[in-house]
C-alpha cells in the first residue's frame, strides 16, 4: 500500500508511519518543518518533504493519506486528497483500526501517559511478549525512535485523551493514571472530561481490564460501580525501585506493575526491567553541560511542573536550580492561570524566566489572547526572582547562571527546538 502521511513529523503520526514502513508499505510525508523526528523517518527511508504543504507534495499513487491531529481542514494536501477521493484518515482513526489488530494495551490519563507507557513496554520485552509499541516520546531501547514493531500479540499505545482521540481505539486493557483538567478549549469543564473518561472505558470488552490509580479521585469516580470488566487498583509500590526520581514516576511503575501482573509477567522480571528503566526523550531528560545541568521536560501543566521541579529536588536537594518554562497555548494558560500561578509561587528555585505563551496554530481564540500572557503570569506571582523574558533575552540571561546550578527547561511548545537542542550542543 502506498501511504502519505501530513504533518508527519507529529509524534504519533511519525510513529505509525515507521510501523506501516516497517510492514513493508512505501511511506511518504510532509512537514512544515525539519526536526529530530524528521530526521530520523529520513534515515529509516522514509521520504519527508519539508517546507509548506502543497498539493504537489502528495504523490501521485497513494493509497491512503493519513493526516496529524494539528493539521487544519484547508489544508491543500488533504484538499488534493479529497479532489481525487483518496481514503483519509486522521491519525487517531489510522491508529484505531492497527488496535482491532492486536490485544491492545491503551495507557491514558492526564498525566504520566509516555513514562507508563514506555515502562510497560520494557517489562513487555524483558518478559519476552515482543510487543509493538506506539508511543508519544522516543526511547533509547528503540534506537532513538517512537516505535517498535514486535511480533507478539501486544499493542501497547499511548491513548490520549486530546479531542477525545481515545474514543478511536477498541483496547483490550486501559491503564488510567489520573484525570485532572485540561484541553478545556475542547471539553469545557471537567465534568465533560470524566463524562468522555467515562465513554471510553466503556468500550473494554467482558474480558478486559481497567488498571486504576486508586489515589487520584477524578479516575475512582469515573469506575463504574458494576463492571463488566475486571479493574484492578494500583497506588504506588513499595517494591519498585527506580534510576529516575520522583514521587510521580513510582506511581507509574505501579501503574506498569500492575498491569504486568495481569498478563502474567513473573514479578521478578518486572521489577528487574524497572530498575533498568533510565527515562525517555523531553521527560526529565539530563545533560551534564560544561558550566550547569540541563534538565529538559515535556511538562506544561501545573500538576506537571510541581512533580518535575519535586524530582528535581530531590536528585539535587542542595544545588541551585533555574527553571525556563513556555506556556503552551493561550486558552490553557487562561483557564488554568490561578492553577499555574500557586505552582510557580511554591517552587523553590533562583530563577523562574517565562518565555512567550506558544501561539497552538487553529487553536487559540482572539479573546482569549488578549487576555493572557507570560508577562501577567510573571507579574501576578509578585515574586522578584520570576520575569517574563523572550526567548533571546533568556538566552543572554542564561550566560550569568552561576556555575554547577540545575537548569530546567520546561514545555511543550518550540522551547527545545529554539532554546534546549542549542545549550545542548555546548557538551564538550
Amino acid at each position: 500500500m502506498n501511504i502519505h502521511v501530513i504533518g508527519i513529523g507529529g509524534i504519533g503520526a511519525s510513529a505509525l508511519a515507521q510501523y506501516y514502513k516497517a510492514k513493508g508499505h512505501n511511506v511518504s510525508g510532509s512537514d512544515v518543518a525539519s526536526s529530530e523526528i524528521t530526521h530520523l523517518l529520513k534515515r529509516k527511508g522514509i521520504g519527508v518533504r519539508i517546507g509548506k504543504h502543497k498539493a504537489s507534495n502528495v504523490p501521485a499513487k497513494v493509497d491512503l493519506v493519513i493526516y496529524s491531529p494539528a493539521v487544519q481542514k484547508n489544508n491543500p494536501e488533504l484538499q488534493v486528497a479529497r479532489k481525487r477521493a483518496i481514503t483519509i484518515q486522521s491519525y487517531p482513526e489510522a491508529l484505531g483500526d492497527l488496535t482491532t489488530l492486536y490485544h491492545t494495551i491503551a495507557v491514558s490519563g492526564t498525566h504520566g501517559k509516555s513514562t507508563t507507557t514506555a515502562m510497560i513496554a520494557r517489562i513487555l520485552i524483558a518478559a519476552k511478549l515482543d510487543p509493538t509499541v506506539i508511543i508519544g516520546t522516543k526511547l533509547a531501547e528503540f534506537g532513538g525512535s517512537n516505535c517498535r514493531v514486535g511480533k507478539g500479540k501486544y499493542l501497547v499505545i499511548e491513548a490520549d485523551e486530546h479531542m477525545a482521540s481515545f474514543l478511536n481505539y477498541n483496547p483490550t486493557a486501559i491503564v488510567l493514571t489520573t484525570i485532572e483538567e485540561d484541553h478545556l478549549d475542547f471539553y469545557g469543564s471537567l465534568a465533560n472530561i470524566k463524562k468522555t473518561f467515562r465513554t471510553y472505558v466503556a468500550k473494554l470488552p467482558p474480558d478486559g481490564v481497567l488498571v486504576a490509580n486508586k489515589n487520584d479521585r477524578n479516575t475512582r469516580e469515573i469506575v463504574p460501580a458494576s463492571p463488566r470488566f475486571k479493574i484492578a487498583w494500583y497506588t504506588e509500590s513499595k517494591k519498585v525501585k527506580l534510576k529516575v526520581p520522583g514521587k510521580h514516576n513510582l506511581t507509574n511503575a505501579a501503574a506498569a506493575l500492575t498491569l504486568a501482573r495481569h498478563l502474567g509477567a513473573p514479578e521478578k522480571i518486572c521489577l528487574k526491567a524497572l530498575l533498568g528503566f533510565t527515562g525517555s526523550w523531553r521527560r526529565f531528560e539530563v545533560f551534564k553541560l560544561p558550566r550547569f545541568i540541563l534538565v529538559s521536560d515535556y511538562g506544561h501543566h501545573p500538576t506537571e511542573i510541581a512533580a518535575t521541579m519535586q524530582a528535581v529536588g530531590e536528585r539535587w536537594p542542595s544545588k541551585k536550580v533555574w527553571l525556563v518554562f513556555q506556556p503552551h497555548q493561550y486558552d490553557r494558560t487562561y483557564r488554568l492561570f490561578a492553577g499555574f500561578l500557586k505552582t510557580l509561587r511554591d517552587i523553590k528555585t533562583e530563577r523562574i524566566l517565562i518565555a512567550p505563551i506558544y501561539d497552538v496554530a487553529g487553536r487559540e481564540r482572539k479573546s482569549v489572547k488578549s487576555r493572557v500572557s507570560s508577562k501577567r503570569l510573571a507579574q501576578e506571582t509578585r515574586a522578584g526572582h520570576i520575569q517574563a523574558l523572550t526567548l533571546s533575552e533568556i538566552e543572554r540571561e542564561l550566560k550569568k547562571i552561576p556555575k554547577g546550578t540545575v537548569l530546567v527547561v520546561m514545555g511543550a511548545g518550540d522551547v527545545y527546538e529554539k532554546l534546549t537542542r542549542k545549550l545542548t550542543r555546548q557538551r564538550g
